[in-house]
């Protein structure tokens, strides 16, 4: 980390950045464990730097890199996962939205053309990853209890 910046050597502002996923408490945990290894993945190939470098260990087995900042999976409503999802877009957030439409798809193809025929007001969203400016997304997600 640089001591002056508050950032780390790849650029992910720690301690003014924060990152969180959002699922619908109205999903079995299967589904919402589902829903938030989607939204990580992409959250992880979206944000630059939020990945760390690889590591080696102490016997200098090479380690893939982690994420740099912690990422909470928290629990909402469905009205309010699709709020904040509205929200996050408004505030200039890094989003990710998955679907109860992708959750139900079984291949990529199907995913595509499912969504070129439905409307965004149409969608139900299982889970939300957001990411930005801590202020920001705390006022989106700051109050929500954790997946438990």
């Amino acid at each position: 980390m640089n001591e002056n910046s508050g950032t780390t050597t790849s650029g992910v502002a720690a301690t003014n950045s924060k990152c969180v996923v959002v699922v619908s408490d109205d999903l079995p945990v299967g589904l919402q464990v589902n829903a938030a290894s989607v939204i990580t993945m992409t959250l992880g190939e979206r944000v630059p730097g939020l990945i760390g470098p690889d590591v080696k260990d102490g016997d200098g087995v090479l380690h893939p890199g982690i994420v740099l900042i912690p990422v909470p999976i928290l629990t909402a409503t469905a009205d309010a996962v699709r709020e904040m999802w509205i929200g996050a877009g408004e505030n200039g957030l890094v989003r990710v939205g998955f679907s109860a439409l992708a959750q139900s798809c079984r291949t990529y193809d199907e995913y595509e053309d499912r969504m070129a025929s439905t409307a965004t007001g149409e969608l139900r969203f299982a889970g939300v990853g957001l990411y930005g400016a801590k202020k920001l997304v705390n006022r989106l997600a700051g109050s929500l209890p954790l997946l438990r």
